[in-house]
């Protein structure tokens, strides 16, 4: 559990996540809000206390000894992207670049755009290439983890299924699989279009340990990380959350999943967000 001060320093780098995402989606005309307010907590609980960071890429004594981190719900990026900016990866000004020609901070991520370790957007991929990460890890013997940050909709993809089976057989202990579960895919309720459930029942079948918790709540995320680096076999965290948190509107509801807002919307979200 974290001191009540690095809490509320928690709670305040959330809510500036939140605002700038609403801000660049809307100054883009383009981009997934939906899913992006809804992992806020799970990437600056992660980012900012439970991962090895290397904002400076150029430190070859820290770089190969970092955390690696796998955005397998690429479409979030906007909230990825803000967490790197507050750890100094790049100036914050740059968020308003968001999706525009030239960016380094495009829709999806990719390499180019500093501290990101893998290009994603086709669902489904990431845990592999998280397999692969974690797998190259321990054969040089290098004592870092790799977290891998994935859709629940994107569950329904086979690929992934493989990547639970693959770290199981290898014993990738250094290998965090963390869903954000929202419930919401892009045609509306994942139990309706492909049911999960039972969900932590099927992944424990694969061979991992899981753990579920409140996607929102700061302290439970933080728990559940800090047990998760030090288990003995690949972790998987079940991270229950809301779908466009902390807009009202937005609030479970899977029109906007993929969706900018408009002039009058985007007024009504900052002042949510703002007060």
């Amino acid at each position: 559990m974290l001191e009540q001060n690095e809490k509320e320093k928690i709670e305040q780098l959330c809510k500036e996540s939140r605002l700038n995402i609403v801000k660049m989606v809307y100054n883009a005309q383009s981009g997934h809000i939906g899913g992006a307010l809804s992992a806020v907590e799970l990437l600056t609980v992660l980012f900012h206390k439970c991962m090895k960071t290397c904002p400076k890429w150029s430190d070859d004594k820290n770089f190969e000894k970092r955390d690696r981190f796998v955005l397998s719900k690429g479409h979030a990026s906007s909230a990825l992207y803000c967490v790197l900016s507050q750890l100094g990866y790049f100036p914050e000004e740059e968020l308003m670049t968001f999706r525009l020609f030239g960016s380094r901070l495009q829709g999806h991520p990719a390499p180019f755009c500093p501290g990101v370790d893998a290009a994603t957007g086709s669902l489904g991929q990431g845990l592999s290439m998280a397999c692969g990460m974690a797998w190259g890890l321990k054969l040089d013997k290098i004592p870092a983890n790799v977290f891998v940050l994935i859709g629940d909709g994107e569950l329904q993809e086979g690929n992934v299924w493989e990547g639970f089976m693959h770290a199981a057989q290898q014993g990738l202990d250094n290998l965090v699989a963390i869903i954000d579960r929202n419930r919401l895919q892009i045609d509306g309720c994942t139990e309706n279009i492909k049911s999960l459930e039972p969900l932590a029942d099927k992944i424990k079948a694969f061979g991992w340990d899981v753990t579920e918790i409140d996607g929102h709540d700061i302290n439970q995320i933080y728990d559940a990380y800090e047990k998760a680096k030090a288990n003995n076999k690949p972790a998987a965290i079940i991270a229950n959350t809301v779908k466009g948190k902390g807009v009202s509107f937005m609030e479970n509801n899977a029109g906007w999943h993929g969706k900018a807002p408009n002039k009058e919307d985007y007024e009504k979200a900052l002042k949510e967000l703002v007060y």
